[in-house]
């Protein structure tokens, strides 16, 4: 997919240019965007510092392989103690001769008895139980001769003991295995009969420093105890009797026996208030189901509920009156009405109705005497609970205190219990065990010395060889601020770039010309496509310019002309570099006696300074003179009419000017071209000096159109140059 742009041409006129995406796209961004690193510009850097890289790694061997050989040999001997962890038994709460559970516990204890090994005071006993050579040997032949005089022998044998102890200190060391229990014990001496000895010697004494450790922590665990068990057992005492002096002064009598968690039985009070509340419980369960039931009957006729309906005396009843009713029929059908065993029946029949309905009203009314009952127990129970709360909750605020008292005592039940556990178990720990360091392994008298160790050496004056020369590297690369790689101008001066130009030989300038598919022609081919699109087609004035001298502007204009005079563009290169003209030497033809400094003044016509015949379609006119005042010169309005007439004869005019640093000539020149391209050579111009530059010719209203990076060295920028040119040189490869 193809990069689109609008490029805006002089004479404010702007047109839409389909740029062809392998070509330098112009950069949105403006501004310098900081020190930046990435792979790219390591690898870059790397290739650039590779001698100063080498040559400090080189040194820094060097310096380590003469510090190894002239290094006095060192012999270590190391000792093996095994050590088996056991918690502090007089601190309440922990478990007798249980092993610590917890591994950051043990890693603890392990650091501890690591420190113990390099203390002041296991070095002080080691030097006392070693005999006095070995001790002379550690301090020096000198030392003896520097006995002050009139000093005692138990002063000078305190300070050589001192002295001793220092020099133990300074050479041991301690190592713990990963994931285990056990702490070697090294010393390193010049001697190494000396270092197996004293390596002994500190693990003997670390092993007794141990013992005399849990003989005296035992003793003093039983003395402590016992002194606790007293205190607790009187304090258990008075506990005990407060509480039974609070409860008989209350009144709070409990139902049973004071329960394992400290708190005490339930008392009478209390025991009635729960029975009263069940009644109470009870008592309201069935005046609810007696007042349901009396609800439900109390707007239905009697006759219709189904307790009545249900009861035998009406259901006795009510057979009765159908059996008469049955006979009065019978009779009916045979006699009238006035016949009296009829008139008996009715009567009868009368009296069964009557009871009937009795029946029915007492049956209602009793389930309404049902409701009524329900209800005044209730009433009578929820008395009897109020006088039972208020009780409770008098007794309540009593039994807190003590219940208090109550757990007051149990935990100094418990605590005594425990106490006399742990002294039971001191007083077997102390009987079986009487330490937990032993010996695993003994030193011997070493056969190779430890130090010094050449691969080890050399390893370490490698890596500080290699910091050393990747932070001189750097500081390096951040103070010599150049341009190494197209991003890097469009990063940092946010102007697009039009190209870049591999970095060739001068004999091989030619030689390029010569072959248009070398990597020099197709660069300024590509460069030449991106300034066509760039400038008008007819008339255009195209300036080349860059910060300091010999940076390549005056061979890239010469390329560049005779690449758009091979198109059949007329073209008019104009050498403006009044200091040091060199397009005439590149081009190694015959100088004029008049160039452009003789037509300015109107020394020589145009037509007779101008060479013709260097390429097709390509004229050039040179400087021939240095003139007293270039910049007077370039900055008249007969340089102005000068350019003017020429863009009517020729379609191209590209201008090699002076560089823009220390000279004015080129924002001259600026005012008049209608486009300026910023030439930079790779590894050379610093960012200072292209930022002077551009802000020198935005000043006077240049219109710069981009930047070329020339003698481009890919290895430097970090960057493979095949990547980008081995497509144009591929032909050669295949010959």
């Amino acid at each position: 997919m193809n990069n689109r742009s609008i490029i805006s041409t002089p004479g404010d006129r702007s047109r839409e240019i389909v740029v062809d995406e392998y070509l330098p796209a112009a950069n949105e961004g403006t501004g310098d965007s900081g020190f930046q690193i990435d792979a790219t510009w390591l690898r870059g850097a790397l290739y650039r510092q590779r001698w100063l890289i080498g040559a400090t790694i080189l040194g820094a061997l060097l310096i380590g392989l003469i510090a190894t050989l002239l290094a006095t040999p060192i012999y270590q001997a190391r000792a093996s103690t095994r050590v088996q962890p056991m918690p502090n038994m007089m601190i309440p709460g922990a478990e007798m001769n249980a092993p610590i559970g917890s591994s950051n516990e043990i890693d603890r204890l392990m650091l501890t008895y690591q420190s113990i090994v390099q203390t002041r005071n296991l070095a002080v006993i080691v030097a006392q139980n070693l005999n006095p050579a070995t001790r002379m040997a550690l301090l020096g032949d000198d030392f003896a001769e520097n006995r002050p005089e009139g000093a005692s022998d138990e002063a000078w044998e305190a300070t050589t003991v001192q002295r001793a102890a220092n020099v133990l200190r300074s050479n041991v060391a301690t190592e713990i295995p990963f994931e285990t229990q056990i702490v070697n014990i090294s010393y390193s001496s010049e001697d190494p009969a000396v270092a197996a000895e004293v390596a002994n010697q500190y693990a003997e004494a670390f092993i007794q420093s141990d013992v005399r450790t849990n003989v005296d922590r035992n003793t003093y665990s039983r003395e402590y105890l016992e002194e606790q068990i007293q205190v607790v057992r009187a304090q258990l005492d008075d506990a005990e009797r407060a509480s039974n002096a609070y409860a008989r002064g209350t009144g709070i009598v409990t139902t049973q026996t004071t329960g394992t968690d400290g708190e005490g039985g339930q008392t009478i009070t209390g025991a009635n208030l729960s029975s009263i509340n069940q009644t109470v419980a009870m008592a309201r369960a069935d005046r609810i189901s007696a007042e349901q039931k009396w609800r439900a009957a109390e707007a239905v006729p009697a006759a219709q509920l189904p307790a009545v309906q249900q009861s035998p005396v009406y259901q006795n009843l009510t057979s009765q009156r159908a059996q008469l009713v049955g006979e009065r029929s019978d009779l009916l059908q045979r006699y009238n009405s006035d016949f009296p065993a009829i008139q008996d029946i009715n009567a009868r029949i009368a009296t069964l109705e009557s009871q009937i309905a009795e029946t029915a009203r007492n049956i209602k009314a009793g389930i309404r005497n049902e409701f009524v009952i329900a209800r005044n127990q209730e009433n009578a129970l929820e008395g009897e609970l109020a006088d039972a709360t208020s009780d409770a909750l008098v007794e309540q605020d009593q039994n807190v205190e003590f219940q208090g008292l109550q757990r007051e005592a149990e935990a100094l039940r418990l605590q005594l219990t425990d106490l006399l556990d742990r002294y039971n178990m001191v007083s077997t720990s102390s009987n079986v065990r009487s330490g937990t360091i032993t010996l695993l392994d003994g030193a011997t008298v070493p056969s190779q010395p430890v130090s010094p160790n050449l691969p080890r050496n050399m390893l370490i004056a490698t890596v500080i060889g290699l910091a050393l020369a990747g932070g001189l590297a750097l500081v390096r690369e951040i103070f010599v601020d150049q341009f190494r790689r197209a991003e890097d101008i469009e990063d940092r001066l946010g102007i697009p770039v039009l190209g870049l130009t591999p970095y060739v030989e001068s004999k091989d300038i030619d030689h390029s010309d010569v072959n248009q598919f070398s990597a020099l022609m197709e660069a300024y081919a590509s460069i030449r496509s991106t300034i066509d699109v760039s400038v008008p087609r007819e008339g255009a004035v195209v300036q080349l310019t860059s910060s300091g001298p010999s940076e390549g502007k005056s061979t890239t204009a010469l390329i560049l002309s005779e690449l758009f005079a091979r198109l059949g563009r007329r073209t008019l290169l104009i050498d403006a570099d009044f200091r040091k003209p060199s397009i005439v030497k590149l081009l190694e033809l015959e100088q004029r006696k008049a160039g452009m400094a003789e037509v300015l003044l109107g020394h020589a016509e145009f037509e007779d300074a101008v060479i013709e015949g260097a390429h097709e379609n390509l004229h050039v006119l040179s400087t021939a003179t240095t003139p007293p005042n270039p910049v007077e010169l370039l900055s008249s309005q007969r340089f102005r009419d000068f350019i003017e007439e020429q863009r009517e004869k020729y379609s191209l005019i590209m201008i090699d000017s002076s560089p823009v640093l220390g000279l004015a000539d080129a924002p001259e020149i600026a005012q008049v071209a209608d486009s300026t391209i910023f030439v930079i050579e790779a590894n050379r111009t610093t960012l200072n000096q292209a930022k002077t530059s551009l802000r020198r010719l935005e000043n006077v209203g240049a219109t710069v159109i981009g930047a070329v990076l020339t003698k481009y060295r890919a290895l430097e920028a970090g960057v493979d140059y095949n990547y980008q040119y081995q497509y144009y040189q591929y032909g050669d490869a295949t010959k």
